[in-house]
Formats: C-alpha cells, sequence, structure tokens
C-alpha cells in the first residue's frame, strides 16, 4: 500500500474520530436536540459553574446555561437552565429549582423537583422557585455549637457526680453514727425500749385522732350545732372539692342562666336556698335538652374576707347542683361547679350571682376545663 493510501486513511479516521467526539459532547450540552430554558433566582448559588449539570429525580436532564448578577444590591442571582424537551411532562410551574452537592465535596448541579399533575406547563423563560442552597459553614457552624453543648454537659455531669460522691461520704457518716448509737435516729434504731414507747405514743395519738373525729360527727349533728352547718350548706370541707372545674371553659356556652344571689340563698353570708323554684327553669332546659357540661359558677361580693368568700362561693354552687341533680332526671355527673369568689366582681350588687354555663356536646373547651 503506498503511503499517500495510508495517510488518507488515516486523515478519514481522524475526522470520523473528531465527528464522534463532537456527537458525543454535543450529546452532553443537548446541542442537537430540542430544548427549552428555565430561570430560577437565588440568594446564593454557593460555587455552581456555567456547565454544571441539571437533574431531576437523580437523571441529568439539562446544563445551566448562564449564571447573571442583580443588577442591583437587593436583587437575586439568576441561574437560566437549557433543559431537554421531553422534561415539560414532568418539570411544571410549581416545580422548585435547589443547588446540591454530588457527595461531601463533589461538585454542584442544580436539582428540579417533578411538578405535580395539576399544575401549569412550563414554556420558554419561565421562572420557577428555588431553595436557598445548603452552606457547609452553616453545617460546620452548628456541629461546633452542639460540640460546645456536648462540653458543657459532661462539665456539668462531672460536678453531678461529685456532688453524689460528697453525699455519699455523708450518707456514710450519719450511717456511722446511727450504729454507734449517737443521737435521736441512733438511740431510736439500736434502743428496743424506746422504739417501743415511741410505737405506744404514736398508738395513742391515733386513738385520739379517732375520737376527735367522731366527736365532730356527733357535733355535725348535735342539735344546737345543726343550725350552723345548715347555714354554711356543708358539713365536710372536702365537699367543695368534688365536681370542681378549674376554670370556666374557653368555649362560648350554648344556654346562659343567671341567677341573683340575694334572691337565691337565705343570706349574704351562707349558701342555703331559699328561692329554689328560681332554678326549675335551669332543672327543665338541661332535662329537655343534651348537653355537654353545665358549669354552676359562683360569685360574691367584694365585701369581706376574700378566701371565705371563695369558700363561700364554691358552697353556693355545690348547693346549686345538688338541687339539680336531686329534683330532676339528667346525668349529674356532667354539672360541674366553680367558685370565683370576688372574681369578676365590680361591685357587690353585680358580684353576687349565680351563673350556669350550659354547653354543647361538641365543645372542645369542656374537656380541657375538667382538668
Amino acid at each position: 500500500m503506498s503511503s499517500s493510501v495510508r495517510l488518507g486513511a488515516f486523515i478519514l479516521a481522524a475526522f470520523a474520530a473528531i465527528g464522534i467526539l463532537v456527537f458525543m459532547i454535543g450529546d452532553k450540552q443537548f446541542v442537537f436536540s430540542r430544548t427549552y430554558k428555565l430561570i430560577a433566582p437565588f440568594d446564593n448559588v454557593a460555587g455552581l459553574e456555567e456547565g454544571a449539570p441539571v437533574r431531576a429525580g437523580g437523571v441529568r436532564i439539562g446544563t445551566v446555561d448562564q449564571i447573571k448578577l442583580p443588577a442591583d444590591p437587593d436583587g437575586k442571582v439568576t441561574v437560566i437552565m437549557q433543559l431537554e424537551h421531553s422534561t415539560r411532562e414532568v418539570i411544571k410551574k410549581d416545580s422548585i429549582a435547589s443547588i446540591e452537592t454530588e457527595g461531601l465535596l463533589g461538585s454542584r448541579f442544580v436539582s428540579l423537583s417533578f411538578g405535580s399533575r395539576e399544575a401549569e406547563d412550563v414554556h420558554e423563560g419561565d421562572a420557577v422557585e428555588s431553595r436557598p442552597a445548603m452552606q457547609y459553614a452553616d453545617v460546620a457552624r452548628k456541629a461546633s455549637e452542639m460540640f460546645d453543648s456536648a462540653r458543657d454537659a459532661i462539665d456539668s455531669s462531672k460536678t453531678a457526680i461529685a456532688n453524689v460522691n460528697e453525699a455519699t461520704g455523708d450518707l456514710k457518716s450519719i450511717t456511722g453514727k446511727v450504729d454507734d448509737s449517737r443521737g435521736t435516729l441512733g438511740a431510736l434504731v439500736n434502743d428496743r425500749s424506746l422504739y417501743q414507747k415511741l410505737s405506744q405514743t404514736m398508738d395513742q395519738a391515733k386513738q385520739g385522732a379517732e375520737s376527735l373525729n367522731e366527736d365532730m360527727e356527733a357535733l355535725k349533728h348535735n342539735f344546737f350545732l345543726r343550725g350552723f352547718f345548715k347555714k354554711r350548706g356543708y358539713y365536710d370541707s372536702g365537699e367543695l372539692t368534688k365536681n370542681a372545674i378549674s376554670k370556666i371553659p374557653a368555649q362560648k356556652p350554648a344556654q346562659t342562666f343567671v341567677l341573683d344571689g340575694n334572691a337565691l340563698f337565705k343570706g349574704s353570708d351562707n349558701a342555703k336556698l331559699r328561692n329554689d323554684k328560681s332554678l326549675n327553669q335551669v332543672g327543665q332546659y338541661l332535662e329537655q335538652n343534651k348537653f355537654g357540661m353545665a358549669a354552676v359558677v359562683a360569685y360574691s361580693g367584694l365585701e369581706g374576707d376574700k378566701q371565705k368568700n371563695r369558700s363561700l362561693t364554691q358552697a353556693r354552687a355545690m348547693m346549686v347542683r345538688k338541687y339539680l341533680a336531686e329534683k330532676f332526671k339528667l346525668d349529674d355527673s356532667r354539672i360541674k361547679i366553680l367558685g370565683m369568689g370576688e372574681e369578676g366582681s365590680s361591685d357587690s350588687a353585680k358580684g353576687n350571682r349565680v351563673e350556669v354555663l350550659v354547653y354543647g356536646s361538641s365543645d372542645n373547651g369542656v374537656a380541657k376545663a375538667k382538668k
């Protein structure tokens, strides 16, 4: 074969290789396929360069065609992306662009999220929303703060351990004194006769308390003192907290009844009902209507001791509840009480009252008020 033929074959092979290389590079840069451009504004492109890949779902769908600085300091950096025409099936106007990194220290690329099915299609030159790029400086700063917090926690643990060791030493000292019968506790532990005397004293005190309790029960039913307990409205102060709620529910009541305390009770200083028939309208309403909870809320005037007024209003609310539960056919477990005392009273006339707040079965504030 002549040298000229060999030279021609070599040149032909070189042109073929160059052509293949051009087509491969062009395919990578989407030179020989239909494309369209999208825009994404960023505050900081964080190392992104022109020619960087654009991916969606991990698949390369385009390249970064151009990166433009803003025209003024308040503007954003504009990233212009060149995308394959076929990606319009998945890239929509609600897609979001973000700048991500290949691996931990790899090159930067733009990631586009898939749009929703019902979103509008994108067109040439449309802009999509962007998400701020993750700055590794921020990650490093957060990690440093976490290490500092961990170091502080370790220092605190060391201090706590030292305190425990010191307390253990004190406990050993106390135990030693007890073993040596020093102090009252040591004598009590080691002297059996002292323990027996103390036990006898405790039994006598217990018997005395039981006797006192029996005497108090007898006094409650004594002819001369019976009027005092009836006037007060209750025998045992523990009754005041039964069926009580801590606060008025935040929900608006379905029905509200307001009763004058002067007309309802026999005196300004007691909880004995005088005009209990005025409660019938309340009881009839509760009988005839479904309700989630009924709160009996009593208020006092501004006269007298504040704490006594609180107890008085709690007793009054209890007596109203008792009347409604005994006289009408209803679920009395849904009737709660609350004594407000002087709270919510601008003067004595407006303060001396009882309100019955009826809440519907679907009210959310009822459950919160029971706690």
